[in-house]
């Protein structure tokens, strides 16, 4: 008896065996089946050649290029590098075959995918490796944003997507990832701001987001103790130096927008080799500690404003081999640890102030001026007031040693208007008023400004001059936490006055050798642009040399407008979303603040490039253009005709139909007010009025069906014709079949009292109802200097 139990026992052992055997092999074989249809998919490239189905793929011997690693006969590592610059592969690959096929090798740990052509978004099957803990597919064309089902592989280790032509942001998913050590996505076009999901890595040791479109602030990086390699390289990034662990070995935040100063922690990261932030607007001292911090090898701070004094006996780690301090504002003598002859040893720092006669050092002066200029000022700000006195004293010894003519002109000025001013004028600065009254450059420049234009500036602050000092404490010293952004003509600031009041503040830097008299025609121009529906000017300071008293800077002062675009509230959803009587009202606010700049002054200002985007709504959504042409040097410090400003010597004719111009440039705001969505081509463009122009002469219906969804019950059927016929009377390809810009007025104004009649409201153009924004959003002032 137990012997038969014994044999059945062996039997049911053997058979078993030969299923477990059976079952392996199958899945073995499936495997393997697995390969070879991915080498097929793949157009059977040079580097899997080897391939075949004769051989054991999992002991095929591993190459750089081809390694194929198995456990317990399951593929767990799969290395694929084909050559640099490989094509992308035909039209007839699928991606979505691809990876289908891939997700059948549910053990992969290990997947690289590297330079073999793959094209297209990544599909949502990766989902299924969700075994992977390390995922390398860079140097592809795969495109579209990063797929939200990587956030399920949640044992990732190390995700490199380098070299490939992905968008959009950085998801906020990375939380999802507590292991992760490695996060590349270096060369390709992700853009927005780095999510603040970054800051929760742990564990991550390197960080690549060189070479994309990333901008704004880099979140509170500090907490992240591992992380040893960043790389920032190559974006829009700033203007705030990074908060960062001091454990960091590489750092990189190569030609990005910094402006702000190094902070003193940066020189307690005794492990940081390599440290590269060159062309940035990083200002302030320069640590010259960085030097010898014990690790450092390479040091690149070249194309910023860093000031401070080198010293010869400055010491240096031995081991630095490179370091480039060229461009900047550094003076005294090169450090003799950095003067070696030695090959190995690469120093570069031309176009300093240094007390060298090689590698081309500008003048001390320059530098000094430079950085004045700049608002860069070595020491605290409590120590300033003394070098304040010294900069008062050498402008007026500079204004005093200038020619007779000069000195008579400034007298002259400020002698009428002492008493606007009130003070003596600040250090490195002369503040001159724009006159209430006209001065005859005016009377021939600018003849009259209406009486009904006067009614349309009530509200505008009046114009001064401010000082320096009332600018600085606006902007607390200009910190880089009122910084708004920057463009070809300079700086824009948000500053707070002692009124309470914010103001915009744009900051122009100036070529030397122009005195303020140089810019007043400008100045008083640009005091007369004042209307409730132009984001106005109210008011401007020069800060000058110290050397020649000629102007460094100048500064436009302009009110804060702190509601967002028209567009973010024709095209936005839920509460940000006009009323079709709020969206002629600001349509009106528009065509006034245009009428203002055709006829509110002689000569008119016309071609204004005038764009949704660029007109804003304050608290009261009442509409103001912010950018618009300003008579003012461009970029290189050349007076620009604009066609627009008659210049000293002559008036320049009025084109024919240049105000129809403008005429046009509303009736594409006018057109995307009506229909309710963003317009970003002419193609666009076309498209919708080829569907509003035969809604104007059929019914009601067709003509409802055209207007933004939000609206379109809410509103008069007449008031809807009349705006839409306007419209594209404003939009004619004849500039001669445009309508003036008074037309338009007396239709809008018509639209918007037969609305109000339907509605049963007395009329009412602009509306109240928005509760006011906080004052701190950030506006969009921008301004077109021409």
């Amino acid at each position: 008896m137990m012997a038969k139990a014994f044999m059945h026992s062996l039997v049911l052992g053997v058979l078993l065996a030969s299923i477990s055997i059976c079952y392996s092999d199958r899945l073995h074989i499936s495997q393997a089946e697995t390969l070879w249809r991915l080498q097929e998919l793949l157009n059977v490239p040079t580097v899997l050649s080897s391939w075949n189905k004769k051989g054991d793929i999992c002991n095929t011997e591993p190459t750089s290029f081809l390694t194929v690693i198995c456990y317990e006969e399951s593929i767990t590592q799969l290395h694929i590098i084909g050559e640099e610059g490989a094509p992308r592969l035909p039209h007839n690959f699928s991606i979505d075959s691809f990876m289908a096929m891939l997700a059948r090798l549910p053990s992969l740990k290990v997947l690289t995918l590297v330079s073999i052509g793959l094209w297209g978004p990544i599909p949502g099957e990766i989902a299924r490796l969700s075994s992977l803990e390390i995922l390398n597919i860079s140097s592809n064309f795969l495109y579209g944003a990063i797929p939200y089902e990587i956030s399920y592989l949640s044992n990732l280790q190390t995700l490199i997507l380098d070299n490939n032509l992905f968008v959009d942001r950085i998801p906020d998913f990375l939380n999802s990832f507590p292991a992760l050590a490695v996060l590349s996505l270096r060369n390709n076009s992700l853009n927005g701001s780095l999510p603040e999901s970054l800051s929760k890595l742990e564990n991550v040791r390197v960080l690549g987001l060189a070479h994309n479109h990333f901008s704004g602030e880099v979140p509170d990086l500090s907490g992240l103790t591992n992380l040893q390699e960043l790389d920032l390289q190559n974006n829009s990034l700033g203007p705030r130096f990074p908060h960062l662990s001091t454990k960091l070995v590489t750092l990189i935040l190569r030609k990005n927008r910094f402006r702000s100063w190094i902070p003193a922690e940066i020189s307690s990261c005794y492990q940081l080799k390599r440290l590269d932030i060159s062309f940035n607007k990083f200002m302030g001292p320069f640590p010259s500690s960085l030097l010898s911090l014990p690790s450092i090898t390479y040091i690149n701070i070249a194309k910023n404003k860093f000031t401070g004094i080198l010293y010869r006996n400055t010491s240096c780690n031995p081991e630095l081999s490179f370091v480039d301090l060229s461009s900047n504002l550094l003076t005294g003598s090169l450090p003799n640890c950095l003067q070696s002859n030695s090959k190995r040893r690469v120093i570069l720092y031309a176009g300093n102030c240094l007390a060298r006669t090689d590698q081309h050092q500008h003048p001390y002066s320059l530098c000094r001026n430079e950085a004045l200029a700049a608002g860069i000022f070595p020491l605290q700000k409590k120590q300033k007031q003394p070098s304040k006195a010294v900069l008062s004293l050498s402008i007026v010894g500079g204004v005093f040693a200038g020619s007779i003519l000069v000195g008579l002109v400034f007298w002259l000025v400020g002698r009428a208007h002492a008493e606007m001013t009130g003070k003596t004028q600040p250090h490195g600065l002369v503040a001159e008023n724009a006159s209430a009254g006209y001065t005859s450059k005016l009377v021939s420049d600018a003849r009259y400004i209406s009486q009904t234009m006067k009614l349309g500036a009530l509200g505008v602050p009046a114009y001064r001059a401010f000082s320096l000092e009332e600018l600085e404490e606006a902007t607390n010293y200009f910190d880089t936490s009122a910084f708004m952004g920057e463009g070809s003509h300079g700086q824009m600031y948000r500053g707070r006055l002692k009124d309470g009041s914010f103001v915009a503040i744009r900051c122009l830097k100036l070529k030397q050798g122009l005195r303020t008299q140089y810019f007043m025609h400008h100045i008083e121009l640009i005091s007369k642009l004042r209307h409730c529906h132009l984001v106005s000017a109210v008011g401007h300071c020069f800060e000058c040399y110290l050397d020649d008293s000629s102007v460094s800077r100048l500064f436009l002062v302009f009110e804060y407008v702190p509601n967002g675009t028209l567009r973010s509230w024709s095209s936005g959803h839920g509460r940000r979303t006009l009323t079709w009587k709020q969206r002629i009202g600001a349509a009106t606010g528009v065509a006034k603040g245009i009428q203002f700049l055709h006829a509110g002054i002689v000569p008119g200002i016309f071609s204004n490039n005038l764009k949704i985007t660029d007109v804003l709504l304050d608290q009261n959504l009442v509409a103001k253009i912010s950018s618009y042409n300003l008579p003012i040097l461009d970029e290189n410090m050349k007076m620009v005709d604009s066609g627009n400003f008659a210049g000293p010597k002559e008036l320049i004719p009025r084109v024919k139909h240049q105000d129809k111009i403008d005429v046009y440039d509303f009736g594409v705001i006018l057109l995307e007010l009506i229909v309710g969505r963003p317009i970003s081509s002419r193609n666009e463009m076309n498209i919708i009025i080829n569907q509003l122009q035969p809604s104007i002469t059929s019914n009601e219906a067709a003509r409802r069906s055209v207007v933004a969804p939000k609206v379109e019950n809410n509103c008069s059927d007449e008031s809807i014709k009349t705006t839409m016929e306007i419209c594209m009377r404003c939009v004619a390809n004849d500039p001669g079949e445009r309508p003036s810009i008074e037309d338009v007025l007396w239709n809008l104004q018509f639209a918007a009292q037969v609305q109000d009649a339907w509605q049963g409201d007395s009329p009412s153009i602009s509306s109240s109802r928005a509760s006011p924004a906080s004052p701190s959003q950030l506006p969009r002032v921008q301004l077109t200097f021409q």
